[in-house]
C-alpha cells in the first residue's frame, strides 16, 4: 500500500508553487483588475475569457462552467492526475523532497502511474540524447547536417538517437527501477517473443513535449534502408500521449505565441526546427495526424482567441498540400483568430526552403501568407468553367456560403465584392446581397437551433450567464443568488474573503440572519469557523481555512467563486466602499426585522395581548431609529 504524503510537505508544496505560474503553462492570462488575472477556460469552449485566477488567494474560478479550486485542483483536473501524483509533480518543480508516512518512501512503489511514466520518458530522452554523440549515431548526425542542423540545434530541440539493438533502452530503464509493465504501458517498449523490446531502434529521435514541457512521447525517423518500418514512427496512444492533443514545439513556442498573438502551423518536426532557427519561433506541428479539434483548443487558449490574433498554416503547393489547406479551412470558424495560408514555392517545405535559400526565405514565406478563405474561394473557382453563365452560377452557389461564414462583417462585404470580380459577375451588388442573405439565415438558424430550444441561447462568443451555464446538480450558488436584492450580500462576502482588512471587525459581529440567502449564511458561518475576517486580515492561509470549513463541495465551490470573483468597483476598494456594503446589508436586515415586528405587533394586538404588543412596539421604535441613523451616517453607525 502506498504511503501517505506528509501533511506539512503537502502544505509546503501548495505554498511554494504560485497558481498563476502553473496556469500560465496552459493558457495566456491577462490583467482582470483587482490583482486578478483572466483567460480562456481550459475546461470548456468559450470565446470570451471567464476563467479568473487570484494569485493572492491561490485560487481559480471559471464563471462560465463553475470549475474552481486551488493549484492542486487545477493540475488534477487538467492533467487527469490523482492527488498524490499532483503533489509529486509540483514538489519536483519546486525542488521539495516529499516524506511518506506508513513505512517510508519507495519511489518505484509509491509514485502514481502518470508520474512514473513521465519520469520514464524524461530518462529515455536523456538516454537518446547521449546516444546521439556515439559512433553508431554518425548516420543520424549526417542526416541532420544534410538538412542544415548542427549540434547546437540538436541540443536546443533535445534530439537523440535510439540504438539499433533490440533492448538497449529497455534494459537501461529496468536498471532504473521501472517494471516491464510500466515500459510497455509507456510505449517506450513493446512485447517481443521473449519479453519487452525497444519500440524505437536505429532511428533519429524527437522528444515530444506537452505544453507544460514534460516529455510525453517521441517521433522517430527511419535512417537505414534495411529498416522495414514506416518513414516516421510515433509513440502509440498511451495514458500520456494522445496525438490529437499534442503539438510538437508548443513548449518552445507558447510564450511567443501568447506575446505576438500568432501561431504558425507546419507539417513536420524538421519544419518546426527550420522555422525556429529562422526566427519564426511561433512554429508548431501536429504529430502524425491532421490538425484537429484538440489542437485548436490548445492554440485558442494561448491566443486568447481575439480578432487580432492569427493562425498561419504552411503547406506544400502540391495536391496533398492543397487538400490539407482546405481541411484546415473547415475548422476556420472554430477560431476567433484570422486564419491564413502560406504556400511554399516549388513544393518545398520550410526545411527545404531554408536549406536552399536561407533563413530570410522562411521568414518571407510567412509574411507572404494569404487569408485562408481567399485560398478556399480560388480553389472553388478553379473547379468551374467561368467562361459560361452556368459555370459562374455554380461557382457562386458553392463559394457564397464560404464568404457568408466570415465573422468580420466588413471583411465579409469586401470579400463578397472580391468574389464577384473573381467569378466575373458584373452585378457586384447581387453577389453582396446573396452573401448577406446567407449570413442572415445562418444567424437565424443559430438562434433557433440548439439542443434545448425551450431555453434562451446565449450568443456565440459569449460565456453563458451563470444561471444558464450552471450544470445540473449541487455545483454552486442557486439561480437567484445574483439577483439585485442579494447583490450587496454577495459583495460583502467577497470583501470578507478578498479584503478582510476592510470589513473587520464589524463583519464578524454580523449574524447569520443578516444574510437572507441561506447559502450566503453558510459561507458566513464558514468564515466564522475559520477564525473570522479579523483573524484573516493578515493571514495568507485564511481563505484555505475557510474552504476547509465548508461542509460540502457545493459550499467549497462557492467560497472559491466568491474569493476570485472581481469586486463591483472599478477603483481599488477602500474603507468607504466596504462601509457602504456593511451598512447596506445591515439596513436590509433591520428593515426585515422591522417588517416582522410590525406584523407580530398587529397580531398580538388583535389577540388582546396588549403587553406583548407594547414590548414589540418599543423594540420597533428602537430599530426604526437605528435604521434612520444607519441611512444618515452609514458605516459610522455600526
Amino acid at each position: 500500500m502506498a504511503g501517505r504524503i506528509n501533511d506539512d510537505d503537502v502544505k509546503a508544496v501548495r505554498d511554494a508553487v504560485p497558481i498563476d505560474a502553473v496556469v500560465s503553462e496552459y493558457l495566456q492570462l491577462r490583467n482582470a483588475g483587482g490583482g486578478n488575472l483572466k483567460g480562456l477556460c481550459p475546461f470548456h469552449d468559450e470565446k470570451s475569457p471567464s476563467f479568473h485566477v487570484s494569485p493572492a488567494k491561490g485560487l481559480y474560478h471559471c464563471f462560465g462552467c463553475q470549475e474552481g479550486g486551488d493549484t492542486v485542483d487545477f493540475i488534477m483536473k487538467i492533467d487527469h492526475l490523482s492527488f498524490a501524483e499532483t503533489i509529486e509533480r509540483l514538489a519536483s518543480q519546486a525542488g521539495i523532497t516529499l516524506r511518506y508516512e506508513e513505512g517510508g518512501y519507495t519511489p518505484g512503489r509509491q509514485q502514481g502511474e502518470r508520474t512514473r511514466l513521465v519520469e520514464a520518458h524524461k530518462i529515455a530522452a536523456q538516454f537518446y540524447a547521449e546516444q546521439l554523440d556515439g559512433a553508431e549515431a554518425e548516420i543520424a548526425r549526417a542526416f541532420l547536417a544534410e538538412r542544415g542542423f548542427d549540434q547546437s540545434a540538436a541540443q536546443h530541440f533535445g534530439l537523440g538517437y535510439s540504438p539499433a539493438g533490440w533492448d538497449h533502452l529497455t534494459r537501461f530503464l529496468r536498471g532504473r527501477g521501472f517494471s516491464d509493465q510500466e515500459l510497455v504501458l509507456s510505449g517506450l517498449s513493446q512485447e517481443g517473443r521473449r519479453g519487452p523490446i525497444d519500440r524505437f531502434r536505429g532511428r533519429l529521435m524527437w522528444p515530444i513535449r506537452d505544453i507544460a514541457g514534460e516529455v510525453v512521447g517521441f517521433g522517430a525517423r527511419k535512417l537505414r534502408e534495411d529498416d522495414n518500418g514506416p518513414k516516421y514512427l510515433n509513440t502509440p496512444e498511451t495514458p500520456l500521449y494522445r496525438k490529437s492533443h499534442v503539438l510538437y514545439g508548443i513548449d518552445l513556442a507558447k510564450k511567443e505565441i501568447a506575446k505576438t498573438s500568432r501561431a504558425v502551423v507546419v507539417e513536420g518536426y524538421t519544419d518546426v526546427m527550420a522555422c525556429h532557427l529562422s526566427g519564426i519561433t511561433t512554429a508548431i506541428a501536429t504529430c502524425g495526424t491532421s490538425f484537429g479539434e484538440g489542437h485548436i483548443k490548445i492554440l485558442r487558449r494561448l491566443l486568447m482567441d481575439h480578432s487580432g490574433s492569427e493562425v498561419v498554416f504552411t503547406f506544400d503547393g502540391d495536391a496533398a498540400g492543397q487538400k490539407a489547406a482546405l481541411r484546415a479551412f473547415e475548422d476556420d470558424q472554430k477560431f476567433a483568430a484570422e486564419t491564413s495560408i502560406a504556400i511554399t514555392p516549388g513544393g518545398m517545405d520550410p526545411c527545404d526552403l531554408r536549406l536552399a535559400k536561407g533563413d530570410a526565405a522562411v521568414a518571407d514565406l510567412v509574411e507572404s501568407r494569404t487569408p485562408l478563405f481567399e485560398f478556399a474561394l480560388r480553389h472553388v473557382a478553379s473547379r468551374h468553367n467561368l467562361d459560361t453563365t452556368v459555370g459562374r452560377a455554380a461557382a457562386l452557389d458553392e463559394a457564397a456560403p464560404i464568404v457568408a461564414r466570415i465573422k468580420n462583417s466588413s471583411i465579409q462585404h469586401e470579400s463578397a465584392v472580391q468574389l464577384a470580380g473573381m467569378l466575373g459577375i458584373l452585378d457586384t451588388q447581387f453577389v453582396v446581397r446573396r452573401v448577406s442573405q446567407l449570413a442572415r439565415w445562418a444567424r437565424e438558424r443559430g438562434r433557433e437551433g440548439g439542443p434545448d430550444q425551450s431555453r434562451p441561447q446565449q450568443r456565440r462568443g459569449q460565456a453563458a450567464p451563470p444561471e444558464q451555464a450552471r450544470p445540473a446538480g449541487p455545483r454552486g450558488p442557486a439561480l437567484n443568488l445574483r439577483s439585485p436584492a442579494r447583490r450587496v450580500e454577495r459583495e460583502l462576502l467577497k470583501l470578507a474573503l478578498q479584503r478582510p482588512d476592510l470589513v473587520s471587525p464589524a463583519f464578524d459581529a454580523y449574524g447569520a440572519d443578516e444574510f437572507t440567502a441561506p447559502p450566503y449564511a453558510v459561507v458566513r458561518q464558514c468564515i466564522e469557523d475559520a477564525g473570522g475576517a479579523t483573524a484573516g486580515a493578515a493571514d495568507p492561509s485564511y481563505v484555505p481555512r475557510v474552504r476547509e470549513a465548508a461542509p460540502d463541495d457545493t459550499v467549497r465551490a462557492m467560497v472559491t467563486e466568491l474569493a476570485v470573483e472581481p469586486l463591483l468597483t472599478r477603483r481599488d476598494p477602500d474603507e468607504a466602499y466596504a462601509g457602504v456594503q456593511l451598512a447596506t446589508v445591515r439596513i436590509a436586515a433591520v428593515d426585515a426585522r422591522i417588517a416582522d415586528l410590525e406584523g407580530a405587533a398587529r397580531r398580538s394586538e388583535a389577540q388582546g395581548d396588549h403587553a406583548g404588543s407594547a414590548a414589540m412596539l418599543q423594540e420597533l421604535w428602537v430599530l426604526q431609529q437605528y435604521g434612520k441613523t444607519l441611512r444618515e451616517r452609514g458605516a459610522a453607525a455600526l
